[in-house]
């Protein structure tokens, strides 16, 4: 998988892309990430990639001809299954698009800044619009980074259990049920029997129990699904 963030802040991006599992990624060259810094498409001294709206308003926005250049340079050299511009009124990322996401081959994700950009951009170029959450950041990048790690964590061989991922919350709409690791008894606070029984199919049933509880729970709303 290859994935390409437009931004005008690179330097934000950097440091999630440099440790942990999506750094393993990187290394076992299961996932290519690349940051565009968008004003190296712009010719003027003042490296401008933004101006005032047009009906007068506050907030600038990003102009639409550094953002073409960048991305018809891009779709020259490749083709992409989807150009994503992360931004507050876009669908709520959840775990099923990033499933569907992580089967993609080449991905572009535009970084918002400012009032947002020029709808032409969103209008002719914009394949997806993605959300991570009902409140505004000062820009997308932070939400790139949260977009990829839910993506890449699912590429195979990625994690070090295949499996983990398949077990996370949310992806049969479940919260994920209580975990535990030694030692089994901790100043009185015990590990439930059923757990240390060896008996499988009783762990997995306990497991499926507990998640429907705890969704019940927490999150009542994904047992509407």
């Amino acid at each position: 998988m290859r994935i390409d963030i437009i931004t005008v802040l690179p330097e934000l991006l950097a440091s999630p892309f440099e440790a942990s599992i999506l750094k393993r990624a990187i290394e076992k060259e299961l996932v290519e990430v690349h940051f565009h810094n968008l004003r190296d498409y712009v010719t003027d001294n003042y490296k401008q990639i933004d101006d005032y709206q047009f009906g007068g308003g506050a907030g600038m926005v990003m102009m639409i001809e550094p953002i073409d250049k960048c991305i018809s340079k891009l779709q020259s050299e490749r083709n992409y299954d989807e150009v994503i511009y992360m931004t507050p009124d876009g669908e709520t990322l959840n775990q099923g698009i990033a499933n569907t996401l992580s089967l993609k081959e080449n991905i572009i994700i535009l970084c918002g800044h400012y009032k947002g950009v020029d709808q032409r951009v969103r209008d002719h170029f914009v394949t997806k619009e993605i959300s991570i959450g009902d409140y505004v950041l000062s820009g997308g990048e932070l939400g790139a980074a949260v977009l990829c790690d839910t993506i890449i964590r699912l590429l195979p061989g990625v994690l070090n259990d295949e499996t983990s991922a398949l077990t996370d919350s949310f992806q049969d709409n479940l919260l994920a049920p209580p975990v535990y690791t030694r030692p089994s008894d901790y100043k009185g606070w015990t590990v439930p029997e059923v757990l240390l029984s060896g008996n499988f199919p009783k762990i997995e049933a306990w497991r499926e129990e507990q998640a429907y509880e705890r969704t019940k729970t927490r999150r009542p709303d994904l047992l509407e699904d």
